[in-house]
């Protein structure tokens, strides 16, 4: 029997707008990628991002981790429009560990590998790109708690979600300005 998996709700573009993908997979496989990823601390999402960006230099693993960031944030609002604030609240987390991923990828060609290691590489993205981002941290740990608690409310997320999209924009300018890419998706 097979079972769908949403990657992230990987996005293609097609002329206008966006649309989500589902890729499925025979459930063997499926409990291989939650058995892998749960061993690497990693969301399945996460996990399959890595794999399929893992032959990729430093520089164009940060921009596919940045765009994915993107779509999240995007898919958070979308998330919210259905009144899933679960669903928003984990992917507003998900825009911002994977925006301080990138920063790492970028800045060193270092893969971050721990919720530690996150906390870490934040306190110097604080340094480099001001105080502001430890609330922007802060905001989506609290996001991430809220997936798992289900207490937050649509205002927690909508207040959430405009400091962690600063976050990912900021990075994403930096990156940009480096490597020169295309946005994929606006935010």
């Amino acid at each position: 029997m097979d079972i769908v998996i949403s990657l992230f709700g990987f996005s293609l573009y097609w002329g206008f707008g966006l649309a989500s993908v589902s890729i499925n997979v025979p459930k063997t496989i499926a409990k291989r990628i939650r058995e892998e990823a749960k061993k690497l601390g990693m969301t399945r999402d996460e996990y399959l991002l890595e794999l399929v960006t893992q032959s990729l230099d430093p520089g164009d693993r940060a921009v596919e981790y940045i765009e994915v960031a993107k779509e999240l944030l995007q898919q958070a609002w979308e998330e919210l429009g259905k009144g899933d604030v679960r669903q928003a609240a984990e992917k507003v987390w998900g825009a911002a560990a994977l925006a301080v991923k990138a920063y790492a990828w970028w800045r060193e060609g270092k893969r971050l590998t721990s919720h530690g290691e996150l906390w870490e590489y934040k306190r110097r993205l604080e340094e480099e790109l001001g105080e502001w981002v430890s609330d922007a941290w802060a905001q989506a740990n609290t996001m991430h708690v809220c997936f798992y608690e289900g207490w937050c409310a649509r205002k927690d997320i909508e207040n959430a979600l405009k400091r962690v999209k600063k976050l990912v924009e900021e990075i994403a300018s930096r990156i940009k300005k480096q490597t020169g890419f295309k946005t994929r998706a606006s935010l």
